[in-house]
This record gives C-alpha cells, structure tokens and sequence, in this order.
C-alpha cells in the first residue's frame, strides 16, 4: 500500500476507531520528556501528534506526505535501510505500518538499533499473523508480511533489543463493528488477546560488553622456598675396607 492509501483508510470510521484504540494502547509507552527525539517510522504520525521533538520518516517505496498540518515540516521520505541520522541520536522509535512492509526485517532492525540511543526504546506494531486481521482488506494491517510472536522475539534478539512487553490490540474482527472495538481491548493480555489483530511489542536497546585487548593477569600463589637435603655424591661416606 502507499501512504496516500495508509491515510486514507484513517479518515474513515473504521481508521478513526482503530487509531484511537492503538493510540490508547501506545501511549504510555510513547509520553517523553520534551527533550527526548521521537522517531516514527512507516506511518506512525497519528501516534506522535503533540511531541515537540519528533520526526516522521516515511518510506520510499510508499510515498511521503507533508506532517504536522502546521508549522514546521518534520515528515521525510527515507530508505528505511539507510537513515538519514547519525549514530545514537533517538530516544523512543515507534514502527507502524513498517516492518512488514520493509525489503528486509532484518536489516531494519540493525538500522534501527544503530540510531537509538544506548537504553533508547523500540516499540512496534504489526499485524498479528493469528489474527483476523492480517487475512482482511479493510486495513492496511491485511496487507504486508504479518508476524507471530516467536518471531518478532527472535527478529529483536538477533539485532540486540531486549524484550520487554509483549501485548496486542485490535481484539474484535473488523467486521464485528465498531461498538465491539473498544468494548474487547481489555482482553489483550489474555489468552484470547493472542488472537488479536496487531502485536504491540516494546524492546530496549542492548550494549553487549565487548573486550579491550588487554590481558587479564591472574595472581598467581607465592611460591615459599623450602631447604631440600643435599644429596651425597655416589660413592661418600662408604669406607674402604682392607
């Protein structure tokens, strides 16, 4: 889908609803101090709104449009494999409508892990591949490569993120109606909420420790010298008999 797409489907009834649940959900994890930079990824502007610092990066191959409304443009169309930021610079990055768009999971992860800062957090949305509506059309989460939990665990592993909350939203069906949305969002972190459309999944930037070429001198115990008898040549001390 291209962002045009994407945003549309956010203007109808539906993306009002599922934007506000989604933003209900991710808001506790998204509120930092004003100082702190707050990158979005894929088509994560909804759930940035009000941040003084934040950066809506859009990719390439599905468009770019013009965020906030007003004031400053701080929307950009990137490679999602090749950010245009320098090492360690974003406290929060929020991926929506990404990952499972991207060329390569992987490697966008790695790419996200090189511009968060050291502790800076990773929080992602996509659509759950158990649940409903990753087989429907009526969103852009029907479309892309959806994921399972395993998986995302395994994804953020390799690129050195450590897990820390897994949950899901989006519980209800799209076609069950909007009533049901908010109504069955409590049930997330139960076992039906595994069934749910979207896995929200919050991880924290790892620093392995890593060697200084040094070595590492281990004391050693003091040896006490100890007097040994002196052996006798052969033949000393035996007499001569005549």
């Amino acid at each position: 889908m291209n962002i045009v797409d994407i945003a549309e489907f956010y203007s109808h009834p539906l993306g009002r609803v599922t934007q506000g649940v989604l933003a209900a959900k991710l808001k506790p994890a998204v509120v930092v101090p004003a100082d702190q930079l707050v990158l979005g990824l894929g088509y994560a502007s909804p759930y940035i709104q009000g941040h003084e610092r934040a950066l809506s990066f859009m990719m390439a191959r599905a468009g770019v449009i013009h965020w906030p409304e007003q004031g400053k443009v701080r929307s950009a169309l990137v490679d999602e494999l090749d950010l245009p930021l320098g090492d360690n610079v974003v406290d929060v990055a929020l991926l929506v409508h990404a990952l499972e768009f991207a060329e390569s999971a992987e490697e966008l992860m790695e790419e996200v892990w090189r511009v968060l800062s050291p502790q800076g957090r990773l929080i992602v949305v996509v659509p759950n591949r158990r649940g409903f509506w990753s087989v429907s059309d009526a969103s852009p989460f029907g479309q892309g490569q959806p994921f399972s939990t395993n998986q995302l665990m395994t994804l953020l592993k390799a690129a050195q993120f450590s897990l820390k909350r897994v949950d899901y939203s989006l519980i209800a069906p799209p076609w069950l109606g909007l009533p049901l949305m908010k109504g069955l969002e409590p049930l997330g972190r139960t076992g039906i909420g595994r069934m749910g459309g979207v896995i929200v999944i919050e991880a924290v930037k790892q620093i392995h420790a890593y060697s200084t070429g040094k070595l590492v001198r281990r004391a050693l115990p003091r040896l006490r010298p100890v007097l040994l008898p002196n052996p006798q040549p052969a033949g000393r001390g035996l007499a001569s008999r005549g």
